[in-house]
């Protein structure tokens, strides 16, 4: 149940429950079920023929499924374990953050015929699931420290620039809006009417934070040099002629591991979780006294 890591089986279980969605609907109960769901070639697929079909493909991995829900519904209920609004907010944040934005997301939930309110759903369970076992796992100052140690790049703060541009496609347009930007004209107003960079012209040209890495190299050097506030003259790469605006600069700043302990403490949670789910589990199907008949009818 719980999928906290992040590799790509953390988000499987979502699109397993939505299996299990599709046995429900069309099962409604256990009894003989003849209506017809499909036919061919004059025969008749049945209700009936299609949740045995469903069951014998899935349907382990969907009851298990259900038999962890209920054992974790059960133990957050009696240890009161609340989960907030701005808790399953983040875990969405996460998740959104995953797929590469709402977008990406948003068409694997289609793709999947899941909703929004369905992961929420799962989320809600898997920050239960935290709040349940957290309290029973121990990091050691040593295991911080080593983390640290072995990661101390992830940890350091690269210098970024908030930068704007307008791009256009000769010299004599670069500087033409150069002299406007210097007669103070308002450069969101210039960019939306004359950027030819229509990911950001609407924006007024805003990129965000950048790092070194991320711009091709003349536009790079140019931003990296500039103080903030100030405005480039035209700088040519292979795109054109752009005209940069620095926003504001975020210095270059070295690892700090009393800084960083909370957020080692988490990464290290993160990892023993689901050791330590696998453990609690079986131990609560042991105490919860789960019998499977299903698994009992396939042997």
């Amino acid at each position: 149940m719980f999928e906290k890591l992040r590799n790509r089986k953390k988000y499987q279980m979502l699109f397993v429950v939505f299996l299990l969605l599709v046995i429900t609907a069309v099962t409604g109960c256990q009894s003989q079920n003849e209506e017809i769901v499909a036919t061919v070639g004059g025969k008749n697929i049945t209700k009936d023929e299609l949740y045995q079909r469903l069951v014998e493909q899935n349907g382990a991995q969907v009851l298990d499924s259900l038999i962890t829900e209920k054992i974790i519904e059960a133990e957050a209920q009696k240890q009161n374990i609340k989960v907030t609004e701005a808790e399953l907010d983040k875990e969405m944040t996460d998740i959104i953050d995953y797929y590469g934005g709402e977008d990406a997301f948003n068409q694997a939930l289609a793709s999947a015929g899941y909703s929004t309110d369905d992961v929420k759903k799962d989320m809600k369970r898997n920050v239960e699931v935290k709040k349940l076992l957290e309290p029973s796992i121990t990091i050691t100052e040593d295991e911080m420290k080593k983390y640290f140690d072995d990661n101390r790049e992830t940890f350091a703060q690269q210098e970024q620039v908030k930068a704007s541009h307008i791009l256009v496609d000769s010299l004599e347009k670069a500087q033409e809006v150069k002299k406007k930007l210097s007669e103070g004209e308002d450069f969101v107003k210039i960019a939306k009417e004359n950027s030819l960079d229509t990911s950001n012209k609407d924006q007024g040209g805003e990129l965000g934070y950048i790092t070194k890495g991320q711009m091709v190299p003349e536009f790079e050097n140019a931003v990296f040099s500039m103080e903030a506030g100030e405005i480039s003259d035209p700088i040519k790469t292979e795109y054109g002629y752009h005209i940069i605006k620095v926003e504001n600069i975020i210095e270059a700043k070295e690892a700090n591991y009393e800084e960083s302990k909370d957020q080692i403490k988490d990464t290290l949670i993160e990892q023993k979780l689901p050791d330590a789910y696998d453990t609690w589990m079986k131990e609560k199907q042991s105490e919860y006294k789960v019998t499977n008949y299903l698994e009992d009818n396939n042997k």
